[in-house]
């Protein structure tokens, strides 16, 4: 089992989005505590083009630290804007982030489908997306159409799907509460549309069980189509994000389902928002360490 650290603890630890001194010591704790790969996010247009600056500095720390790059995330929530201009120039920002993630040698460039753009009464989910648990309040306006928001989205992710194949390297998108592709039926939709096999998945454990699904059935519908996983663990009441064993999720039966189809992706930590959250690391690690499956 392939296992890497998440971005999420140093998002959590140094804020978000972290400077380039706490971006690096976030990489170097994933190296102290064993792991030999990580995941890294850019936290909007200003942090990718900041890190693409540095890109020879980080390549150099994370060669020095001995690990490799699961996983890169450019969050551009407005590459599926309705906005032309705003879209436009996002998925530039996406192009940038990709040639970045190759750049690094990632094994895979991951987006969202990001949140629909309802009127939210109070908080929406892209205020805080690193806090979870949360409950939203909607309107739907008159002029609100979800097959032109489903339309919009389909085409900025083929494009997305061939501007990363042109690169070489594979894009997975996650499923998350709250986002326009939330869940497993709705990303195989998606996926049938678009119709590029460069196109998969980051399974994420605790979003899938929040939203009760049963997961190992997801694994069985999606296939080979799961390039990653994302592993945290709750209660199915709220999608928390805690240290493996502290929830409900049978992950002996979720590590059989992915062996049937022979997944051979990395499984990273996604733990935040919790107390300990070195602890919560180090006990998820271990956990999938001695998993017997």
């Amino acid at each position: 089992m392939k296992i890497a650290c998440g971005w999420l603890y140093t998002l959590h630890r140094y804020g978000y989005p972290p400077s380039f001194e706490d971006t690096l010591e976030g990489i170097s704790a994933a190296a102290e505590w064993g792991f030999d790969a990580f995941e890294m996010e850019a936290i909007g247009e200003e942090n990718l083009k900041m890190l693409y600056t540095r890109r020879q500095e980080l390549e150099e720390h994370i060669g020095s630290q001995g690990l490799t790059l699961a996983n890169f995330v450019p969050m551009l929530p407005d590459m599926v804007s309705l906005d032309e201009r705003k879209r436009t120039q996002a998925l530039e920002m996406f192009e940038l982030g990709t040639e970045f993630a190759v750049s690094l040698d990632a094994d895979l460039v991951m987006c969202d489908s990001y949140e629909v753009p309802l009127e939210y009464v109070g908080e929406a989910p892209g205020d805080d997306p690193i806090r979870y648990g949360k409950n939203y309040r909607v309107k739907v306006s008159a002029d609100f159409s979800w097959d032109r928001v489903w339309e919009n989205l389909v085409s900025v992710i083929g494009h997305c799907a061939e501007v990363t194949a042109n690169h070489g390297i594979r894009l997975a998108m996650e499923m998350r509460v709250g986002e326009a592709v939330s869940n497993t039926d709705a990303f195989l939709r998606l996926y049938n549309a678009i119709n590029n096999p460069n196109l998969g998945v980051v399974l994420d454990t605790a979003h899938l069980h929040a939203q009760k699904e049963i997961v190992p059935l997801s694994i069985e519908k999606l296939k080979d189509r799961v390039f990653l996983i994302h592993a945290a663990d709750n209660d199915s009441r709220t999608n928390e994000h805690l240290a493996l064993g502290d929830g409900t999720i049978d992950w002996v039966s979720i590590f059989q389902a992915l062996q049937k189809h022979r997944f051979d992706g990395h499984v990273v930590l996604d733990i935040g928002d919790c107390p300990d959250l070195e602890g919560a690391y180090l006990r998820s690690k271990k956990f999938l360490e001695t998993v017997s499956y």
